[in-house]
């Protein structure tokens, strides 16, 4: 049975609340940063968020398209108490929105949405690259 347009909306929805939080978390955590780390790691969560905006950007305008209403409400989000923490907290939103984009790019093809696919698939590979970069970040 094909997805619905409002299950994929559901879905989309989903992936611009986390998003959101993503942008909420990389800002806050790039405001609380101190000590010697504080400006390189500052600057790195900062552009991230910018990322991530382009990101909510995308989604927001195809849930418009397909006649749904972007949604306004962030996902909980995580700071943490230190540097560590911090990226630990990236580390797992990250693998959730790359489980979250491989099955949103899988309900866009069965939907028929060859477009919004290949985008799906476009973010999915920037959230694995986020993931690597956290990853080297976490072992050292």
């Amino acid at each position: 049975m094909a997805i619905t347009k409002e299950k994929l909306i559901e879905g989309l929805n989903h992936d611009l609340a986390a998003e959101y939080r993503a942008i909420f978390q990389y800002l806050q955590q790039s405001f609380l940063l101190k000590g010697l780390g504080r400006i390189p790691f500052s600057e790195y969560l900062s552009k991230e968020a910018q990322g991530e905006m382009r990101h909510v950007e995308f989604l927001a305008e195809k849930i418009v398209s397909l006649g749904g209403m972007p949604t306004i409400t962030p996902l909980p989000v995580k700071v943490g108490k230190d540097l560590r923490e911090m990226l630990q907290n990236d580390l797992e939103a990250e693998r959730e929105a790359i489980a979250d984009y491989k099955e949103r790019a899988k309900q866009a093809e069965e939907f028929g949405d060859i477009g919004l696919q290949v985008e799906l698939e476009n973010l999915l590979a920037e959230e694995t690259h986020h993931l690597e970069e956290l990853q080297k970040l976490l072992e050292g």
